[in-house]
């Protein structure tokens, strides 16, 4: 089953008298419990495929369908919908609220629904328990580590039950020991069904996906599978 697909995607930009071409004639079909990763280099386009892929931006020309809806036609309060209900962000930098404990910033999302207190306390418990910080959902992100914030972060994610986790640079900000972690817990999630889109310029990320995707100069070069025994992490 498709659940991205992306037709001619360009993504121009004018800087005074030039035109960069962040994204340059761009097609993708991306399938339903897709581990794919997004590879490149510093101006590769990575960063702007992003945020096409998850409607901060929109393309300047070309068709992005998401999950049957042609995402270019929307208005900002339509993708600002489309963005809560079917992608799930997961960042670098965590992107918590500070002042709020776990549970809470699990919660933020749902606000923006029709759904009680109470069942939105208990979604957001059973996604922290789902990432095995179902101890720590009273703590504030000062008071966790960087991985259990990241889990933090993967689990307010995953409340909504988006069709696509799309994460930016996942383990930027983690040690080593704390990467190998987070990926097998993103193979655990892959393994229940989730569709999983990561951006990194970390080949050993790359290579724990399934499939990679690599860009350069706003263009795809190369859109391959990863053979069987070749994932590796470093320990």
């Amino acid at each position: 089953m498709v659940l991205i697909q992306l037709q001619d995607i360009t993504k121009y930009y004018e800087m005074g008298t030039q035109v960069v071409k962040a994204l340059d004639g761009i097609n993708i079909d991306v399938y339903k419990n897709d581990y794919l990763a997004f590879i490149g280099s510093s101006g590769s386009g990575k960063s702007t495929m992003l945020n096409i892929l998850g409607c901060l931006d929109k393309p300047t020309n070309g068709q992005y369908h998401l999950n049957g809806t042609n995402v270019e036609n929307l208005d900002q309060n339509q993708l600002s919908e489309i963005r809560n209900k079917e992608i799930g962000f997961i960042f670098q930098s965590f992107n918590l609220l500070p002042r709020a404990d776990a549970l809470g910033n699990v919660m933020q999302p749902l606000i923006y629904r029709n759904i009680s207190v109470r069942k939105r306390k208990e979604m957001a418990i059973e996604a922290l328990t789902r990432v095995g910080l179902s101890d720590r959902i009273d703590h504030l992100p000062n008071q966790l580590s960087g991985g259990q914030r990241q889990r933090v972060a993967i689990a307010r994610a995953l409340v909504t039950q988006p069709s696509i986790l799309l994460a930016d640079e996942p383990t930027g900000n983690l040690d080593s020991r704390t990467t190998t972690e987070i990926m097998q817990l993103f193979d655990e999630l892959h393994g229940e069904g989730h569709t999983l889109i990561i951006v990194t310029h970390e080949n050993e990320i790359a290579r724990h996906c399934h499939r990679i995707i690599e860009m350069k100069d706003g263009t795809i070069f190369n859109d391959s599978a990863v053979e069987k025994g070749s994932k590796e992490l470093i320990n």
